[in-house]
This record gives C-alpha cells, sequence and structure tokens, in this order.
C-alpha cells in the first residue's frame, strides 16, 4: 500500500465531508490566500473526476459569484470613482490566476457588469480551469510519477497570466 492510499480512498464516508471542506476552501479564496489550484488537483485525487470536478467548480463560483455581488452592491454609487468593467476576455482568462481571479470578479461588480455577462465569462473560464485541475487530479494515481501531476496547478495560473498579457498587449496596440 502506497503512502496517503486510505486517506485517497474515493469511496469512504469521509468523501462529501472532503468535497465540501474542499469546496468551501475554494470559496472562502476570495478574502484568504488559499491555494486553488492545489485543492482542486487534490478534490480530484480524492474523489475523483467528475465529483472533484463538480466540488471543485461549485466552490470557485459560490466565491467568484460572491465577491461579484458583494463589489456590485457595496459600491454600486462610487460608479464614476471606479475603473472601467475588465473585458470578457479578462474575466474568462484570469480564472486560473491567482488574485487576479478575484480582483477582476471584483471589479466586474463594482463597473455593474451584467450578471448575464459576468456568470458567461467567469463560468466558462471556471469550467475549464476545474475540469483541468479535476482531470489532472483524477490521474494522480499511486504507483504514477507525482512530477507531472503536480506540474499543472503551478503552471496553470503562470499560463493563464501569460495569456492574459498578451491579449491586453494586442488590444493596447490595435490588433
Amino acid at each position: 500500500e502506497m503512502p496517503g492510499e486510505r486517506w485517497l480512498s474515493a469511496a469512504d464516508e469521509h468523501a462529501g465531508l472532503f468535497a465540501l471542506a474542499g469546496a468551501g476552501l475554494l470559496a472562502i479564496d476570495v478574502l484568504l490566500p488559499v491555494p486553488s489550484s492545489i485543492v482542486g488537483t487534490m478534490l480530484g485525487a480524492r474523489l475523483g473526476f467528475l465529483p472533484g470536478f463538480v466540488a471543485t467548480f461549485a466552490g470557485i463560483m459560490i466565491g467568484q459569484v460572491g465577491a461579484y455581488a458583494a463589489s456590485r452592491w457595496l459600491l454600486r454609487r462610487r460608479a464614476g470613482e471606479l475603473p472601467a468593467a475588465p473585458t470578457l476576455l479578462a474575466l474568462f482568462l484570469s480564472r486560473p490566476v491567482p488574485v487576479l481571479a478575484e480582483a477582476t470578479a471584483l471589479a466586474a461588480g463594482a463597473a455593474q457588469l451584467s450578471w448575464r455577462q459576468f456568470l458567461l465569462a467567469c463560468g466558462g473560464g471556471n469550467v475549464v480551469y476545474a475540469l483541468a485541475l479535476a482531470l489532472n487530479g483524477a490521474e494522480l494515481v499511486p504507483g504514477a510519477p507525482i512530477g507531472p501531476g503536480l506540474l499543472l496547478p503551478m503552471l496553470l495560473p503562470a499560463a493563464g497570466w501569460l495569456v492574459w498579457q498578451r491579449s491586453r498587449r494586442s488590444t493596447s496596440n490595435g490588433g
């Protein structure tokens, strides 16, 4: 038996609590520095692909929607003093990038971006992010090389940031 194999069992009586705890951590990521890529990967590893995806997506969306709603309500009177709303592309691409994901959700709410636009852009980006994390975690099987499985949670935020920077440069250059 590999170390931690029993802990990673997806079928024991504590799997539901693990899913709730993981989703809860992801939901409070807008307030506290929670390593969402590692939590999402571990949810996929512990629960399997589909339950890990559902828990990861639910936690991320609850946190992002909460941040959007709070800033929309709390900052609604300051609309003239705030910068423009982030683009939908920025909302979509920022999902895996720590701090930027939360900041764009807060900025979207403060700028009164419509609920529909926010949910489509943020939700679409979170689907891709949660799918990648849960699949990565589900592929972390005992006996498999750990390096590649833990590389994705570290590279995904960096890749998201690089793509966002490139898209930002191309739109500011007019192309």
